[in-house]
């Protein structure tokens, strides 16, 4: 394609606005826009801001603990956080309040890390809280943790490399040298753009554990040490062997994590004093009082939040002869008082985002940490060197001490002196300085004597260096030793209990005064009417929505499970239960306000699934029809979404339940109608299958509803049944189509 002259694609706008100056435009492909603007500040935002490396820390993070370490905050007292956040903007140039919550994330107070790296004073908020915010920065003090000796272990011995800040005053780590796998042990939550990330947190003393038996056994079963993953709010973790492997071979998955609470039964009340990592008290909170304002928790007399400085306690009063074991099984079901952490092990290495499982994570960051080792033991070893070769020019000068002094003292010129030695003695020039910079007092045998007793030390450290960068075995060693050190001095017992499946009670199934017959009607805008039978008997006419109508209504149980099938392709798993009972005179709910579906999105159909036995028929705008089986929306989980739920192929004009063949007829745009068994069909596995052609169609034509024909006014069936599809069918005679039943019913189109 021929490039543009540079002015072709130049408009001028006279804008008067702008102080006549002239604005100008310029026309750019949509793919140059997103190649020169776009993707640098994606990559900009994987990189450099949303996913950690293997140091278990994002650049923020980073930046924050090496300010306070250079403000001698590990070893000195407290501080004011405003003065931290200042002197964190000469490396962070992304504003104080950006600042201030990476410390607030970072501390003790708000508890959202197992080994917090800041040591606070004040009020950090809390991470179980969703409305307990943190105090200015001008009020709160802090200053490094004891732990953080282990980040900054030999910084300045050349174990990371180090770069220019924004605008090249100073200069900061790229990575800090952590003794231990701390990419583990601190979880890490990030969402990039096309990605993100979510490490759960280990126990400190299990992942050092792990790594040493790593270190000694590349194969070794990482579940035997590493048991599973242990919060900073505690809770229990519900011990599933299989799934936990998955998250450790692929570092993805899901973790279930469980409330853990007390019985007083002198008071007749439960204690929540744990909650998952994953929820807030304020979202338990909300959650039970839905539930008891729709009456499916007639336990519960009244709940209150009384948490305070020994920490959280969520009080629930029950109502007599309730049993608190049978309850919290209850509540565990409905409420985030039982949820699950979904993992998602991306971490960058050497600048790529990777997905890894728990070995490949030991395995990069085992090879970081020997290079860090490697270079920490190169640096000692230089300086080693360096002072054997001082040394060693110091011992020439032993020989005659007399004629070095009348060197010097015969020299002019004190630019002089050290070429005179260098001639002298036959040392070279940094041996030279070395002996011209000894101060006078020094210039003895005894001084000398002791300094070149040194060189025999000198030369066996040199050699063991040495024989350390040539071994990887001694390497190793040298991180097992930093590891049992850091369990000696900072190992704390697991906060988060494990459980197992079969030990926890499991929940009721609805009483059967709760579980009773309704009818369910569902209106073309969404609304569905659950309504009970005596209801029913007293009510009259269906009220709808002005516009609005029956689309569906059949019998099923207030225990039922309904599949709702939305215009975006995805189908919604609820039960008839979450709905209130209503009346004929009511709209009804809105479905996709109970289902939080996405915005703009429609709930076209719903469907019992009774036992997930039959079939579902699917017709499409172009023809095609689908019967898909309905045990390809079974689920094993509580998964409330499913996407792909059928063909996006063309759009859905018609659903029907298939729970035994029948006859259906389908209309066309032009007229037509063809009435076909659904035995016609082969029921398929596969949700989103295109299905076959049914209706055979002019161009410009469309099917535009589905109906059993048992509902409809057709009466000369004969005329447009047919034996195979697809088929044209036949144009509808008067006496078969709709408008003489639709006069039978109300003004407003309502049956």
């Amino acid at each position: 394609m021929p490039k543009k002259k540079p002015d072709e694609n130049v408009k001028k706008v006279n804008n008067p606005n702008v102080m006549g100056l002239h604005a100008q435009v310029q026309d750019q492909e949509i793919t140059d826009t997103l190649e020169v603007n776009y993707m640098p500040y994606a990559m900009s935002v994987i990189v450099s801001r949303a996913i950690p490396e293997i140091d278990g820390f994002k650049p923020a993070h980073r930046k924050l603990l090496y300010t306070m370490y250079k403000m001698g905050l590990l070893t000195g007292g407290r501080t004011k956080s405003a003065n931290i956040v200042g002197q964190t903007m000469r490396l962070n140039p992304h504003g104080d309040a950006a600042i201030y919550e990476t410390m607030v994330r970072l501390s003790r107070g708000y508890q959202a890390l197992l080994t917090p790296f800041v040591d606070s004073k004040g009020n950090f908020g809390k991470v179980y809280s969703r409305d307990m915010s943190y105090a200015a920065s001008r009020y709160t003090e802090a200053k490094l943790s004891p732990i953080c000796a282990e980040l900054f272990r030999d910084i300045d011995s050349d174990t990371v490399d180090f770069v220019d800040n924004y605008d090249a005053t100073m200069k900061e780590p790229t990575l800090l040298p952590t003794t231990f796998p701390n990419v583990l042990v601190s979880a890490n939550t990030g969402i990039a753009v096309g990605m993100a990330s979510n490490i759960c947190s280990f126990n400190l003393e299990e992942v050092c554990r792990t790594e040493i038996e790593f270190l000694s056994d590349p194969e070794c079963d990482i579940l035997s040490t590493l048991r599973a993953p242990d919060f900073p709010t505690g809770g229990e973790v519900i011990y599933d062997a299989a799934a936990l492997r998955e998250v450790y071979e692929t570092g993805r998955g899901s973790v279930k994590l469980r409330a853990r609470w007390r019985y007083d039964k002198k008071e007749n009340l439960i204690e929540i004093y744990e909650i998952p990592y994953t929820t807030t008290a304020e979202a338990i909170m909300d959650k039970v009082a839905e539930l008891v304002k729709t009456g499916k928790l007639r336990e519960i007399s009244d709940m209150r939040d009384e948490t305070d400085l020994t920490g959280l306690k969520l009080t629930v009063d029950l109502k007599r002869g309730v049993d608190p074991e049978k309850l919290m099984a209850k509540l565990m079901k409905l409420t985030p008082l039982q949820d699950a952490f979904a993992c998602n092990f991306n971490i960058l290495i050497a600048g790529t985002p990777r997905v890894m499982g728990i070995r490949e994570i030991l395995t990069e960051w085992t090879a970081w940490r020997e290079e860090s080792v490697r270079r920490r033991v190169f640096a000692d070893l230089t300086k080693k060197k360096d002072r054997l070769h001082l040394l060693r020019g110091l011992g020439k000068i032993l020989l005659d001490i007399d004629k070095a002094i009348a060197i010097i003292r015969g020299t002019e010129e004190e630019r002089e002196v050290v070429p005179n030695l260098m001639i002298g003695f036959g040392i070279d020039e940094i041996q030279a300085e070395f002996v011209a910079e000894i101060k006078l007092r020094n210039i003895n045998k005894e001084y000398i004597l002791k300094r070149l007793e040194d060189i025999e030390k000198l030369e066996k450290d040199i050699a063991d260096l040495e024989d350390v960068l040539r071994s990887r075995r001694r390497v190793r060693t040298i991180i097992k030793n930093e590891l049992e050190n850091v369990i000696k001095k900072y190992a704390e017992p697991r906060k988060t209990g494990i459980v197992y499946a079969h030990e926890l009670p499991e929940p009721e199934e609805e009483s059967p005064e709760d579980d009773y017959q309704v009818t369910v009607f569902f209106s073309r805008g969404g609304y569905l009417k659950k309504i009970t039978p005596q209801s029913l008997r007293m009510s009259g006419e269906q009220k709808y929505k002005e516009g609005d109508g029956l689309l569906i209504s059949f019998d099923a149980k207030n225990s039922s499970e309904l599949l709702v099938f939305t215009d975006k392709y995805q189908c919604y798993k609820t039960r008839l239960s979450d709905f209130p009972d209503g009346k004929a005179s009511s709209l009804g709910t809105y479905v996709p306000t109970q289902l939080n579906m996405e915005d703009g999105e429609n709930a076209l159909y719903i469907c019992d699934p009774v036992d997930y036995r039959g079939s579902v028929l699917l017709m499409f705008e172009n023809g095609k029809a689908a019967k898909v089986l309905l045990a390809g929306f079974e689920t094993k989980t509580n998964r409330r979404k499913l996407t792909g739920a059928y063909s996006d192929k063309s759009p859905l004009v018609g659903f029907l339940p298939v729970y035994e063949d029948f006859e259906a007829a389908a209309y066309t745009s032009d007229g037509r109608c063809v009435v076909f068994s659904t035995a016609l069909l082969a029921p398929k596995p596969t949700k989103n299958t295109q299905g076959v052609a049914v209706v055979a169609l002019k161009r410009q034509r469309t099917v535009t509803e589905l109906r059993r024909l048992e509902d409809t006014s057709v009466k000369n069936v004969s005329r447009y049944r047919v034996r195979s599809i697809p088929a044209a069918g036949a144009l509808l005679r008067d006496e078969d189509r709709e408008e003489q039943q639709l006069s039978l019913l109300g003004g407003d189109g309502d049956e």
